[in-house]
Parts: structure tokens; sequence; C-alpha cells
């Protein structure tokens, strides 16, 4: 098990993790249980909509169960407060224009496990990220994209 991934993130993205598969242990996997307790009631399991949906659910909590512990085992913890805002690394926060002419956008660069671009935080396997880390202030970018390619300048790392 020497080859497994690591998965870098923050504290507080280890203790979602944490929080999810507690949750998931002691009350989903539960829930999940009971509803296939009741649908054996329904009689025939060949034709029985509700057994199968039960048991989906069931597959799929065991096997997120099953990548949180893995996720979980091999995080490596970043540390914040050892950051220095002159280079762009995982857990900086980094505001950037499209040049020549885009808004201002700000992400933090984080570990796949707690990416949410929605809520700001994008992986570092993501290709925005890959191309902006190692990178300083005023640097202009060439990024990538499924949509094609486009030039971004860093504007701020904090």
């Amino acid at each position: 098990m020497a080859n497994e991934k690591q998965f870098p993130m923050t504290a507080a993205g280890k203790q979602k993790l944490e929080d999810e598969l507690d949750f998931l242990k002691t009350i989903k996997r539960k829930e999940v249980v009971e509803r296939i307790k009741i649908a054996r009631d329904f009689g025939d399991l060949s034709e029985n909509a509700e057994y199968d949906s039960a048991k989906e659910d069931q597959a799929f909590v065991e096997g997120r169960i099953s990548t949180l512990e893995s996720m979980i085992r091999n995080a490596v913890i970043i540390d914040e407060n050892d950051m220095s805002n002159d280079i762009v690394r995982l857990g900086t926060t980094v505001t950037f224009v499209e040049v020549p002419d885009g808004d201002k956008e700000s992400y933090t660069i984080v570990g796949s496990a707690e990416a949410d671009p929605l809520e700001g935080r994008i992986s570092n396997d993501s290709p925005i990220a890959k191309s902006m880390i190692g990178r300083t202030i005023g640097d202009r970018v060439k990024v990538l994209t499924p949509g094609g390619e486009m030039e971004i300048e860093i504007v701020s790392i904090t």
C-alpha cells in the first residue's frame, strides 16, 4: 500500500471528510439497512423496486465510506500558517484576470478531496491551478481548458 495516492488538504478539509464519514457510518448506513429490511417484507425480491433501490443506495454508501477512509488515511495536511504569499502553491488564494479584459476571479488552490469551485476552491489537479502553481504576482500564464486556451495574469496571492 506504499503506492496509495496521497490527498493534500487543509485541516478543515480533513475534518469535513471525517464528519461525512461519521454521518455515513452512524446514520445513513442504518437508514439504508432499515429500508432493505422494510422492502424485503414487500414480498418477491425479483420484482421489488424498493428493494433494488435500497440495495443500490447501500452500494453507494459503502463505496463512499471506503473512499473517505482511504482519503483520510492518506491525507497530507497543508500547514496554512507556514505559507508565504510570494508564490502560488497549494493552500494559497490566487486572484487573477483573464487577459486582455476579463473580470477578477479568486480561487483557493486545494487538494482534489476538498475542491468545490462553487465555493471558490479549485483542485490542484485542475488545468488552471496546474498552470498557476509556482508562479508569482504579475506572471501571465496560458491555460489550456476544455473550452480552449486562455491567458490570465496573477494579480494577488494570499
